[in-house]
């Protein structure tokens, strides 16, 4: 059984679970706190859902053993392929389920039972988390790239140097010129120049 919620929100939260009173339960109550709630039922349903190209949840709920599949193993592929934030709901509390569900990158952690308005800070928590870990992460994407693009540019004024025999000032201001003569930009000249050179000296 796949459960979609009608009401239109803006945080949307996937719950897995193989009990269904346990889904039910929970998604109403998460549901009138205002969020948009989708249910699956196993590890295959919940996979099966993602793959047929709904708009990522900003977070996954799952359970850790249900028929069909693991959730830990589940989990390892929304850290690794999707990139989608989850906490784990499980009726195990052992030091050994904890530190496996830490591994696996959850962002909290809530042992059944528990009255469904419990989890409500829990997922305020982990999703402030996973905003702060995007954020992060795109930053981190813009300094690799920032750097990459320096890299970049400082070994295409070294081939300009060689090959113009210029000292590096130079070098760099020819390169700058004819980025502006060629309405692009400087690291894209110089990753031009940079295949260029590797060509010939194939």
């Amino acid at each position: 059984m796949l459960k979609k919620a009608t009401q239109d929100n803006d945080r949307h939260l996937l719950l897995v679970d193989d009990d269904r009173l346990v889904l039910i339960t929970m998604a109403n109550a998460l549901r009138q706190v205002g969020y948009h709630v989708t249910t699956t039922e196993s590890v295959d349903e919940a996979e099966s859902w993602l793959a047929e190209g709904h708009h990522q949840p900003h977070l996954v709920i799952l359970d850790i053993q249900m028929p069909g599949g693991c959730g830990l193993s589940f989990a390892q592929r929304l850290r690794e392929l999707d990139r989608i934030p989850f906490i784990i709901l499980s009726a195990y509390s052992d030091e050994e389920t904890v530190a496996q569900a830490t591994q696996q990158g959850a962002l909290g952690y809530a042992v059944k039972p528990l009255e469904p308005l419990q989890l409500v800070p829990i997922i305020k928590t982990a999703l402030v988390q996973a905003d702060r870990l995007q954020e992060l992460g795109i930053l981190r994407r813009q300094l690799q790239h920032a750097l990459d693009s320096e890299r970049d540019i400082n070994v295409a004024v070294g081939i300009t140097m060689m090959q113009r025999r210029l000292t590096r000032a130079a070098a760099f201001d020819l390169l700058r010129q004819s980025a502006r003569t060629q309405q692009c930009k400087l690291n894209q000249l110089a990753g031009s120049i940079i295949d260029a050179a590797e060509t010939l000296n194939l």
